[in-house]
């Protein structure tokens, strides 16, 4: 139980920074298919209109 006062707030903030940002760089980087609309890995929602 001790572990979990260690943790400050600061190290939780920079561990969500650094997770939003690896998700938009995924984003950026991966093919449509694996980071897109209708993608596995990440679903971004924005398919076009049928």
């Amino acid at each position: 139980m001790s572990e979990l006062f260690t943790l400050s707030f600061d190290a939780v903030l920079t561990s969500a920074i650094v997770c939003l940002v690896l998700r938009e760089v995924m984003i950026f980087a991966l093919p449509d298919d694996v980071a897109g609309p209708g993608g596995w890995l990440i679903d971004t929602g924005l398919g076009e209109a049928d």
